[in-house]
C-alpha cells in the first residue's frame, strides 16, 4: 500500500523516519555503490521497512573523488537499491554535499511535490595516492589562486588556526583537547574510522602537518556512506521512529579564504545557523547537543562561536573546561566528529544526521546521552564557502525560550 498522499502539505512539518550509516574507514574490497547499499539497508531498517514504491524523490551527495562516476553518480547508487524510476539528483558542494542533500529533501517535503524523500551521500577516498588525494580534496577551495598556487587544505586550516590562536591569544592546546574529545566519543562508535584514544600530549607532540595543526588535528580520508529518510508529517505517522526537522539554514561565502574579511570566523556558518535558529524558533542554548564540522580542530572552535555557543574568543576555555565533552553541558560530536568517525566527503552531512536521529531515538548505545530533546548539525563546504546547519527536536520537547530576534554570535 502506498504511503503517499497525494502531493503532500506545504504547512505540514517535516520528520526523519530512518537514518542509518556503512563503517567510516578503509575499505578496499568496497565500491561507492556497495557502500551506498550498506547505508540505504540500515536507514531501511531503522525506519522498520520502507517500500521502494513509496520513496518520490531522492538526494545525494558526492563529491566524486578520484573521477568514478561523476556524471549520473546519484543514479548509480539509487538504481543499486532498487530505487528504479525514482527521480535522483545528485548534489555537490564539497565536503557540505549531504548536508545540502538533506536540505534539498526537507525543501521537496516542504513544497508539497514529495511524501517521502531518500538523502543521503557517498565517497570513496583512500584508493589514491596522497598527491591525488591532495589533488582532490584541494579542489574544494580556491582553484586558481589557492591550490594551484600550492596551497593545501590543510595549509588553508593552518591559516585559520595561526590567526584564531594570535589574535585571541590562546594556546595551541585548545585544538588538542578538541581531539581528544572527539576521539574519547569516537572510541565508543562501532561506525567511527579512528576508534582510539589519545591524550593531549600525543596530540601536542604529533607530527606538524601544516604549523600549528598537528597530525591529531586533523581528520581522516574516509571512505563511507549514510543515508536517511525525510518524510511529511501526515506519512511520518506510519513510522514508530520519528525526529522533527525544525530548523533549516544555509549559506554560501567567498569561496578562498584570502578573500573574506577575517580568517577566524566563518560567515556562512553563522548566517545559516541564524536561519535554522529562527525557523526552529530556539537559541543555542536550547540545544542539546551539536554535530559540527571539524575537517581539522580549528574548525570546531570557530564552529562554537560561529553558532553562538561562547562568546567571540572563548571557544579555547570552552573545550578546555569540559563543556562540549560527552558529559557536559552541551555535548558536541557524540559520534567523534569528522576527526574520530571520519570525512568520507559525500556521506558527512547526512552522516551528522543520522548521530542525531540516533541521540534523539535512544539508539546512540555507549555514546548516548541522557534524554536530549534537540540537536543540530552543521556541514562546511570547503574552507567556508557553503555551510548548512539543521535543527532537530523530539516530538515531545519541552517548549523552546528562542525567539526570532536572538543573537546568535557575538
Amino acid at each position: 500500500m502506498s504511503l503517499s498522499t497525494g502531493g503532500g502539505d506545504t504547512a505540514s512539518d517535516v520528520y526523519l523516519v530512518g537514518a542509518g550509516q556503512s563503517p567510516y574507514g578503509a575499505f578496499p574490497d568496497e565500491s561507492y555503490r556497495s557502500l551506498f547499499r550498506t547505508a540505504y539497508e540500515s536507514a531501511e531498517q531503522s525506519a522498520g521497512g520502507v517500500d521502494p514504491g513509496d520513496v518520490d524523490e531522492a538526494f545525494v551527495g558526492t563529491l566524486g573523488v578520484g573521477g568514478r562516476q561523476l556524471g549520473l553518480a546519484g543514479p548509480a547508487v539509487t538504481e543499486h537499491v532498487g530505487l528504479h524510476g525514482v527521480p535522483c539528483t545528485r548534489v555537490e558542494n564539497a565536503c557540505a554535499a549531504s548536508g545540502y542533500a538533506l536540505r534539498q529533501a526537507v525543501m521537496a517535503v516542504k513544497s508539497g511535490m514529495a511524501d517521502l524523500v531518500l538523502a543521503g551521500g557517498v565517497e570513496v577516498m583512500t584508493d589514491m595516492s596522497t598527491e591525488a588525494t591532495k589533488y582532490w580534496l584541494g579542489v574544494s577551495g580556491e582553484t586558481e589562486w589557492e591550490r594551484m598556487a600550492g596551497t593545501t587544505f590543510s595549509g588553508v586550516y593552518a591559516q585559520m588556526a595561526d590567526s584564531y590562536l594570535r589574535e585571541h591569544d590562546v594556546s595551541r592546546e585548545a585544538l588538542s583537547h578538541v581531539a581528544v574529545k572527539n576521539h574519547a566519543n569516537g572510541a565508543k562508535n562501532p561506525d567511527a574510522h579512528l576508534r582510539f584514544t589519545c591524550t593531549v600530549e600525543d596530540a601536542e607532540s604529533g607530527p606538524v602537518v601544516a604549523d600549528p595543526l598537528t597530525l591529531y588535528h586533523c581528520c581522516p580520508t574516509s571512505d563511507g556512506a549514510a543515508a536517511v529518510f525525510v518524510a511529511s508529517e501526515a506519512v511520518a505517522q506510519s513510522f514508530d521512529e520519528k525526529v522533527k526537522i525544525s530548523g533549516v539554514g544555509a549559506a554560501s561565502d567567498r569561496v578562498g579564504l584570502f578573500q573574506r574579511d577575517s580568517y577566524t570566523s566563518v560567515p556562512a556558518s553563522k548566517q545559516a545557523g541564524e536561519a535554522a535558529y529562527e525557523m526552529a524558533g530556539v537559541r543555542p542554548s536550547d540545544l542539546d547537543f551539536a554535530e559540527v564540522h571539524d575537517c581539522f580542530a580549528i574548525a570546531e572552535l570557530l564552529a562554537y562561536e560561529d553558532l553562538g555557543f561562547c562568546e567571540r574568543s572563548e571557544a579555547g576555555r570552552l573545550v578546555t573546561s569540559g563543556a562540549t565533552a560527552i558529559d557536559g553541558e552541551m555535548p558536541v560530536n557524540t559520534s567523534g566528529g569528522l576527526k574520530s568517525k571520519g570525512h568520507p566527503i559525500g556521506a558527512t552531512g547526512a552522516g551528522q544526521a543520522v548521530e542525531a536521529f540516533k541521540q534523539l531515538t535512544g539508539e546512540a548505545g555507549e555514546r548516548q546521552l541522557d534524554d536530549p530533546q534537540r540537536g543540530l548539525t552543521h556541514n562546511v563546504g570547503g574552507s567556508g564557502g557553503a555551510a548548512v546547519v539543521h535543527v532537530f527536536e523530539r516530538e515531545d520537547a519541552d517548549p523552546a525560550e528562542g525567539d526570532e530576534n536572538t543573537e546568535v554570535a557575538r
